[in-house]
């Protein structure tokens, strides 16, 4: 019986034009690093954003310096400031009609997120979810010491709604990263969805158990494994 969805934000159920992965990128090519989008994408979803620059600082340019990195994420979070005022966010297609089919359901809604709490709670004001009885918790990357595909996020969210069991969990993420961090915790279902960060083919590669194209497709798969 699933009791929990677990869903990542940005790409999944936040339509900010990915421009978290944009002003990544921006901030390292400030810093001297002529990263693509495409590098960004590949190297950085999903993650905790410190995380994130240091691999793609390795992986792209095989570059391992702590103190550089923390200088480049510093730079990008003051970015991501001024492009989050400046940005209209929107909830992505079908967010609002999964939210109240949970709701409805009894099923716990929990968003987690490689953000960190202030950028997260910003997004989460902008759309009015803030204190929504929509969502039932907000779990983000400041909130647990091992990050994305560690499963300390999800089993914070299930501490927070109770729930004992991961196998009375789903986890939906746009990122291969979403899908092996709900597997690490062993949840029930690991869904990736293609609104976000990577392609189909980028998400099959991670073995989901689902691939869809919009939220509401999640209903069905609910009832299906609640019948």
């Amino acid at each position: 019986m699933i009791k929990l969805v677990v869903f990542d934000m940005a790409g999944t159920t936040v339509d900010e034009d990915n421009v978290v992965y944009k002003t990544i990128q921006r901030a390292l090519n400030e810093a001297g690093f002529p990263a693509s989008l495409e590098d960004v994408l590949i190297h950085c979803a999903g993650k905790e954003k410190l995380r994130a620059i240091k691999d793609i600082l390795q992986a792209n340019f095989d570059v391992m310096d702590d103190r550089l990195a923390a200088e480049i994420h510093a730079a990008f979070r003051k970015l991501l400031t001024v492009a989050y005022d400046e940005l209209a966010v929107r909830p992505i297609g079908g967010a609002d009609e999964i939210f109240a089919y949970l709701k409805e359901a009894g099923i716990h809604c929990v968003l987690n997120t490689g953000y960190d709490h202030d950028t997260a709670h910003k997004l989460l004001r902008k759309l009015g979810w803030e204190g929504s009885n929509l969502i039932d918790a907000v779990v983000t990357a400041s909130d647990v010491s091992s990050n994305r595909p560690d499963p300390d996020m999800i089993l914070l969210a299930m501490k927070k709604t109770g729930i004992t069991d991961p196998l009375e969990v789903v986890k939906v993420g746009d990122s291969a990263i979403d899908i092996e961090e709900g597997q690490n915790a062993g949840c029930r279902l690991n869904i990736g969805i293609t609104t976000g960060a990577q392609t189909r083919a980028q998400l099959l590669e991670a073995q989901p158990d689902h691939v869809v194209d919009n939220l509401a497709e999640l209903i069905g798969i609910i009832r299906k494994n609640n019948d």
